[in-house]
């Protein structure tokens, strides 16, 4: 981690927001942060670990905003920690620190500014620990928002992971708006080839108060009600329900 430099921004991945399943490295930021940036359900998880810092949310759908916020402090020689939930490469706030950074790189009071994006444990990993094996060979991970993805994509790719016989965590299956969208994603699966005895599972709140998890066949995933902090697992075609876990063969023969 780079020290000393002026306009210092950690973009930082602070898995599911509990100490023990935080890198030390992602803890050391947070520690020597002056501002700590972030969307307001995340930093309501780590304010109790840190109650002095200076806090800054922006609600859903203002992650512009949230960035520009952290380019502002990190110009009056702050040192910054964006928070993502998860990784902030997967899904996060890493790539649009990236493009705005070409925009202010070269504007009087940034030209020492540094960003450093430091890697957590994602929901498709912590949510895999759960269930025992469910990505223990090669998975691809899709997200069910069409918030910034056509439908027609997201559709695209089921459809693809099924032809590769992809083991596939899903990621946002629900919200307000998209109650239907998981039962749509598993009729796509199913119509493009995946057997509605798949083996399958999802764990609710990973890493938080309330977490639980279930093993189930496609078939039955389609007729679940998810919300928004599920993380859904579809099994590829070797994949199998053991107990309460879902195990993806690796392929070593045992």
């Amino acid at each position: 981690m780079a020290e000393g430099k002026k306009g210092e921004i950690y973009i930082v991945g602070m898995g599911p927001g509990c100490r023990e399943k935080m890198t030390g490295e992602v803890w050391k930021a947070l520690e020597e942060s002056d501002g700590i940036v972030g969307y307001t359900v995340y930093v309501e998880l780590i304010k109790e670990s840190f109650p002095d810092k200076a806090y800054y949310t922006t609600p859903m759908r203002q992650e512009i905003e949230r960035c520009r916020l952290c380019f502002e402090l990190a110009a009056e020689g702050k040192k910054v920690s964006l928070v993502c939930s998860g990784d902030a490469g997967v899904y996060g706030m890493a790539a649009p620190m990236f493009e705005l950074w070409e925009e202010y790189r070269g504007k009087k009071g940034y030209e020492e500014l540094h960003l450093t994006v430091l890697p957590g444990i994602t929901a498709a990993n912590s949510g895999a620990a759960e269930l025992g094996a469910p990505l223990n060979h090669d998975y691809c991970v899709i997200s069910l928002s069409d918030l910034l993805t056509p439908w027609e994509v997201i559709e695209r790719r089921l459809r693809a992971a099924v032809a590769g016989d992809f083991a596939i965590c899903i990621y946002n299956p629900s919200s307000h708006k998209r109650r239907d969208y998981l039962k749509r994603a598993c009729d796509i699966l199913l119509d493009a080839g995946a057997e509605t005895s798949r083996a399958c599972g999802y764990v609710v709140n990973i890493g938080r108060e309330g977490m639980e998890s279930r093993v189930l066949t496609l078939e039955e995933l389609k007729g679940q009600e998810v919300n928004m902090f599920t993380t859904v697992f579809i099994g590829n075609s070797e994949s199998f329900i053991w107990g309460d876990k879902l195990i993806t063969k690796r392929g070593y023969k045992i």
